[in-house]
């Protein structure tokens, strides 16, 4: 996909930042200015991502400050901080934890192409083809399922048919990965064919919650029976003991969906070789395997051998076969979100 030229932002660079600031409310880590290191706007959970990004720092020399997003705006927060930046930029390299907000920077022409050696080892559909962003270390869109309740996790898509949905949650669609989910949707289906789903799955009773750590408690503790979540999330319920087991989430060719991280250069740089060197690193198979072995059990994109990974995340790579491709055009993009802000924010 290649970007498409806006217009200009007109603010001034304290507007900007006060915006931004008001947009993110997040937290900056490390003891550099953007004048003396790398500058990482990171969207992708702090636990797991800050200890890539010091090894990084430590192996290469260039230090690195980090600026986090929360989790009440997710990884939105960072993309409208980048959108306001624009006439100028303060990051470098962005690291989201999903591409439908990347692909807006794409739209505003705020991103630069790179086809590192990073690039060259992911496969084709989890990345743009003219090197704009690249995916690495996926989850993947699973059902939850409280073992109590539903013993076997494959009955999960049978029960999502049934007339009763009162007892089955889903995260609301306006943020996100959900809002991904229902973006593909809407591509396979077309706007009427997924209005019409929704409203059908809410007149039969489906929970909407308000995101999917609140899917994945209230499939823990019992409150229901199952519900569409990602695949760290189940891992938190599962570490801590809870009756959960998940299967994968399949859309109606048997594709599972599966969401990467990604990585993209801000437009702007004036680092772009220690850009690209980070680029080269989060890409590569050592930072694979290191988000493989964190308690999120993030999906190798890349080529690795079976016996470099657990169990669960052996079983992951084998689900995220059967990925979707993920390119979702502006269109459907942009429409589908009008649809659901006129849903939930009326």
């Amino acid at each position: 996909m290649k970007p498409k030229h806006s217009r200009p932002i007109v603010a001034g660079a304290m507007f900007a930042l006060l915006v931004g600031a008001i947009l993110l409310g997040g937290s900056w880590r490390g003891g550099v200015s953007g004048l003396d290191g790398l500058v990482v706007y990171c969207a992708h959970d702090s636990v797991y991502s800050e200890q890539i990004l010091r090894d990084f720092e430590r192996q290469t020399g260039i230090p690195v400050k980090i600026r986090f997003d929360t989790e009440a705006t997710k990884s939105l927060g960072l993309v409208n901080l980048l959108i306001q930046e624009k006439s100028h930029p303060r990051c470098d390299v962005f690291w989201n934890n999903q591409v439908l907000g990347t692909l807006e920077l794409l739209d505003h022409d705020l991103v630069l192409p790179y086809k590192g050696s990073g690039y060259e080892r992911i496969p084709t559909r989890f990345k743009d083809p003219d090197g704009y962003w690249t995916g690495f270390a996926a989850r993947m869109r699973v059902y939850i399922v409280n073992t109590e309740k539903v013993p076997d996790a494959d009955k999960a898509a049978e029960l999502m048919a049934s007339d009763d949905l009162s007892r089955a949650t889903i995260a609301k669609p306006l943020y996100g990965t959900t809002r991904t989910h229902y973006t593909i949707l809407w591509q396979r289906w077309g706007g009427e064919g997924l209005n019409k789903w929704h409203r059908d799955v809410q007149e039969r009773g489906l929970r909407i919650s308000t995101g999917n750590a609140t899917v994945k408690n209230l499939v823990a503790e019992g409150t229901c029976d199952f519900g569409w979540t990602d695949t760290d999330d189940f891992f938190v319920a599962k570490d801590q003991g809870k009756p959960v087991a998940m299967g994968p989430v399949r859309l109606e060719d048997g594709a599972t969906i599966c969401i990467p991280n990604c990585v993209v250069i801000i437009k702007g740089t004036s680092r772009l070789a220690e850009a690209q060197q980070l680029i080269d690193f989060l890409l590569s198979k050592q930072t694979e395997l290191a988000l493989a072995a964190s308690r999120a059990r993030q999906i190798p994109l890349g080529p690795v051998a079976a016996d470099e990974l657990s169990a669960e995340v052996r079983q992951l790579k084998s689900w995220a076969v059967d990925a979707c491709e993920l390119p979702l055009t502006g269109e459907a993009r942009q429409e589908c979100l009008s649809w659901l802000k006129s849903e939930y924010l009326r």
